[in-house]
């Protein structure tokens, strides 16, 4: 499917006029995800999004027309398949049981064993369980995954595979395995399709698995969205993995399995090689799909002005006035991805006159960061409204729920005094405001 959008694409940046060519791309980019199968509703709100955003914004100084449309088209794709967010794969609790389902062929065996190597990797006790009764070969085909991946491995030739799973699962959790991934059995064809789902859903009833992961191929196409309603209307799919990736820029399957479950993707294979397991990353795999060779150079270089403008937004608004903890947090948050904190206070005009905030933000290293930030994720709302609340009952309630120390709190509170007094004499001078190219807002109050 993605292979058109690619294709589209292309001919969209070897176009001449551009609002006709953006028309094109998105009649082409609806005709592909409605061949996949992807809900309707869903195409139309993201053909829309982007021709909004394409045809009514405008792109960021420096920025061509063209590159800043192909950045729109990867955000895009991007929120489809989860966007910013990555999943998260370690336990809530111990231990957790994971249900493989999926048709032959799909790699689910191979998958189980590449999930038993990652978490082995992660420090987990892991354990496999074969109820496959069907395919020869493949109780032994897991029990060596398992040998190589270091689990523990509980399968029989023969039998009630809900009642093999549900035994499995038992005697490893009695052997100390945290993480149990129990292989199914696939679909052996047209006529068995009813009785194997119904027995993936007696295998889920019986032993009620955390979660059920589906694993579809990555060339499935649009029959995978007819797979995954499938399968998730007998057992409620709570994951995705896409086996069988193999660097191909393939990806309808995926995005029909999405829109048809409404699961996450969680983890890409790719490969027979145990080691061949990745976390989904959602931008990185829409770019890999898209199949730009320049698209890193252009995502870079308006990653670059995005976050250049973040930081003259917190400049403005510090030297105007508006300062709380919640602007500290964005500081922050920006000196993650800028670097030193320092380098982002020096965007702010006037700040060299304060040497003693200089000589603070130097001296902040990424780990006096990550406590900041813990101790503000631990305030309230209204405390990072108005900080000047924070009395010492306060401060200590933040220091033991964001884990870090009365001192470290004390800290980041006379950081932050000492950068409101500074703003305060700034703004006295409204000469050198106005020389800094920033008018005072009339009846604007203090935070």
């Amino acid at each position: 499917m993605l292979e058109g959008v690619r294709a589209a694409l292309a001919r969209f940046l070897g176009g001449y006029d551009y609002e006709r060519a953006v028309e094109e791309f998105v009649r082409d980019l609806q005709r592909e995800l409605l061949k996949a199968d992807v809900n309707v509703r869903l195409v139309f709100e993201l053909s829309r999004r982007i021709r909004e955003r394409a045809l009514r914004g405008e792109p960021p100084a420096g920025v061509s027309r063209r590159d800043w449309f192909v950045k729109i088209v990867y955000d895009e794709l991007s929120q489809l398949f989860g966007g910013d967010r990555e999943p998260s794969v370690d336990p809530p609790r111990r231990p957790w049981v994971i249900l493989l389902v999926g048709v032959q062929g799909s790699g689910k065996t191979t998958s189980a064993g590449k999930l038993a190597f990652f978490y082995s990797r992660r420090g987990y006790k892991v354990g496999l369980v074969s109820a496959d009764t069907y395919r020869p070969g493949a109780l032994q085909q897991l029990k060596t995954l398992a040998e190589r991946a270091g689990a523990m491995f509980y399968g029989l030739d023969s039998g009630d595979p809900a009642e093999i799973a549900y035994r499995g699962v038992e005697v490893l959790k009695a052997r100390g395995a945290e993480v149990i991934v129990i292989d199914t059995a696939g679909r052996h064809g047209y006529g068995e399709e009813e009785a194997l789902l119904e027995e993936m859903k007696r295998i889920a009833d019986r032993v009620k698995p955390d979660e059920v992961i589906l694993v579809i191929d990555a060339a499935m196409g649009q029959k995978a969205y007819d797979l995954a309603s499938r399968f998730h209307k007998y057992t409620p799919v709570g994951s995705i993995l896409v086996a069988k990736t193999d660097g191909t820029a393939r990806g309808g399957g995926v995005l029909s399995a999405v829109a048809a479950t409404g699961a996450v993707v969680k983890f890409i294979g790719y490969g027979e090689k145990l080691e061949e397991l990745e976390v989904f990353k959602p931008r990185r795999f829409v770019a890999r799909l898209l199949g730009l060779g320049d698209l890193e150079g252009i995502l870079e270089r308006l990653k670059a002005l995005e976050e250049a403008r973040e930081l003259e937004e917190v400049a403005e608004d510090i030297v105007r006035g508006r300062l709380n903890l919640r602007l500290v947090y964005r500081q922050l948050k920006a000196a993650r991805k800028m670097g030193p904190l320092a380098r982002v206070l020096q965007m702010i005009p006037g700040l060299t006159l304060a040497p003693e905030v200089m000589r603070d933000a130097a001296k902040l290293g990424e780990e006096k960061i990550d406590r900041w930030l813990a101790i503000m994720e631990s305030m309230t709302y209204e405390e990072l409204e108005n900080p000047e609340m924070i009395d010492k009952s306060r401060i200590k309630r933040i220091a033991v729920g964001s884990g870090t120390t009365v001192e470290d709190v004390r800290e980041l509170l006379n950081y932050y005094k000492n950068l409101k007094n500074l703003m305060k004499r700034l703004r006295r001078d409204k000469r050198l405001l106005r020389r800094l190219g920033l008018e005072l807002e009339e009846h604007e109050g203090n935070p």
